[in-house]
């Protein structure tokens, strides 16, 4: 996948951070454009998974809790996968069935960024569809007519976790969002993840629309080969315009919900999180994902799912960051 020169210049800050934090993003960004896991898988193994996937995967089929970890606080799944050696470092209920909340937009942002070949700075405008009525649902603020840039719907969607931003996005890949959510079901069989099945684009509650961490993990891994993902994924926060359909411009400046960036929650000693994807409804409880490399540059994806609260979300995180660091 080609960059611009303007996310070259984003891509060499921020490995030049990560240089400078004690590890190595360039071997990130090496792994995972060397992996392709990408092709539709025909023979179907235990759990949903190809045959061939631990070739390049973390295969996990039990349990696997090791004394120096324990249980979590309060979580009903989590993971560590330790991406570099492909193990699988903590395992809790990862093949049972989750509701992944805003989690779910790792999938939205790879559907796009596998169809799209420009330079994210195409305008496109709002439909009435962007008005989502459901108490508590997380809008970036767009109104029918809206004209926005797709960079800022990426960062909308990643950064801020915009429900609005995935409707725009999953129209503008598939020309409706009932056409979007059928591709995400049939990307999610070909890598693997068919414990998975999508409802929405966004992750806002429907007792149909669930996951697994195992199968959030497959999902991650793969979209996470691409430089604009990682970029964004990467920021505390973002600052933007948009077009309103009066006509007037209108700033937005966004957050990260990721508290390990913000510096709301201290990161490991040792550790260096780049980035992840946050999500809470009230069914999905507080979950998170996240890719961090240790002090040695090896790359983990950790994964928890269905925790009681923030404070004990970050808590429980904690413990397998903290695990990846004596690993090796």
């Amino acid at each position: 996948m080609k960059c611009t020169s303007k996310l070259k210049k984003g891509m060499i800050l921020l490995l030049s951070a990560a240089l400078l934090s004690g590890c190595s993003s360039g071997k990130l960004i090496k792994e995972y454009k060397e992996s392709d896991n990408g092709s539709v898988w025909k023979a179907q193994g235990s759990q949903g998974r190809s045959a061939g996937m631990a070739v390049d995967l973390c295969v996990a089929s039990a349990d696997t809790i090791p004394e120096d970890v324990g249980s979590m606080a309060g979580a009903g799944s989590a993971g560590l996968f330790d991406i570099s050696n492909k193990r699988v470092l903590y395992a809790f209920q990862i093949h049972e069935k989750m509701y992944p909340a805003s989690i779910t937009k790792l999938m939205t942002a790879l559907l796009f960024l596998e169809s799209y070949q420009g330079d994210f700075s195409e305008m496109i405008t709002a439909s009435s569809q962007v008005a989502i009525k459901e108490s508590g649902a997380q809008l970036c603020g767009y109104k029918a007519g809206d004209q926005v840039t797709l960079d800022q719907l990426l960062n909308g969607l990643l950064i801020y976790s915009g429900n609005d931003a995935a409707v725009m996005i999953a129209e503008y890949t598939a020309g409706s969002v009932d056409e979007f959510v059928s591709r995400m079901n049939q990307r999610a069989v070909q890598l693997g993840a068919t414990n998975t099945h999508f409802v929405n684009p966004h992750g806002l509650h429907d007792d149909a629309h669930y996951t697994t961490a195992y199968d959030l993990y497959l999902i991650f891994q793969q979209v996470m080969k691409y430089d604009k993902f990682r970029e964004i994924i990467n920021k505390k926060e973002y600052e933007g315009e948009y077009k309103q359909a009066n006509g007037k411009n209108k700033t937005v400046k966004w957050e990260s919900t990721n508290l390990f960036l913000t510096g709301d929650k201290e990161t490991p000693q040792g550790v260096v999180v780049i980035g992840g994807k946050t999500g809470t409804t009230k069914s999905a409880g507080s979950c998170l994902i996240l890719l961090s490399q240790n002090g040695q540059g090896n790359n983990y994806v950790s994964i928890v799912l269905r925790d009681t609260n923030k404070d004990t979300l970050y808590e429980d995180m904690t413990k397998l960051l903290v695990k990846s660091t004596n690993s090796d």
